[in-house]
């Protein structure tokens, strides 16, 4: 038993190890190569966690030429944009200047009731509001609305707009990131004196805390226990 154990912690840790390296990407973000190194790799992990008499080699060598061939096919598909075409496809249009494209439909064998859903699902119940829509390599669509369909953006009405940074977080259940207030030139005595305004005296009382670009604090108290 303790050489499954060990076996299937270093198969494990070796298939997650291998997706980190092939970078940070959601299933459906995936490209059709990617996608099947990753089917490779769980069967190739499974097979030996489910039986000891495969050598662990078996596995280890070709988990790892997998993910050397991802990074190679990667690195082609980077600095070439024939190879980019030939490994990943290319990007369908299916409406153009606000018409369906009937040919890229029937050679993608993707239906009108397959576009429409998918149009709603971006909030688009109208197809004669798209002038473009863009079946990506990836198979999410990307939709561009009529300029009349557009929602209305400050820079419409001219309107002046101040600068809006990334939320920086200070707290996550109790836990001060000092590296986090040090990229911002502050300190735990500040964070601690602006929660002692709100009646905090103790950083493990706050479930999340973060700071603006304006320098304004948001905090939430944990529950207290019943």
């Amino acid at each position: 038993m303790l050489i499954v154990f060990i076996r299937t912690v270093i198969l494990v840790a070796l298939v997650v190890t291998g997706l980190r390296v092939m970078g940070k990407r959601q299933v459906g973000q995936l490209q059709p190569y990617e996608l099947v190194i990753i089917i490779l790799l769980s069967e190739l992990a499974a097979i030996p966690i489910g039986n000891s008499g495969i050598p662990l080699a078996y596995a280890v060598i070709p988990i790892l030429t997998l993910v050397v061939i991802h990074i190679f096919l990667s690195y082609i598909s980077l600095k070439s944009e024939g190879a980019r075409g030939i490994i990943c496809g290319t990007p369908s249009v299916l409406i153009e200047n606000g018409k369906i494209v009937e040919k890229e439909l029937i050679s993608l064998r993707y239906n009108i009731n397959e576009l429409t859903e998918q149009l709603r699902a971006k909030n688009i119940p109208n197809i004669a509001d798209v002038e473009f829509a863009i079946l990506e390599t990836s198979g999410h669509l990307s939709v561009i609305p009529k300029s009349q369909k557009r929602p209305v953006v400050p820079a419409d009405m001219n309107l002046p707009t101040n600068y809006e940074g990334l939320p920086v977080t200070l707290i996550i259940d109790g836990f001060v990131f000092d590296k986090n207030l040090s990229k911002i030139s502050l300190n735990r005595e500040w964070l601690q004196a602006e929660l002692q305004k709100f009646g905090l005296s103790d950083f493990r009382e706050v479930l999340f805390a973060s700071i603006d670009s304006e320098g304004k604090l948001f905090y939430q108290q944990k529950a207290k226990a019943i």
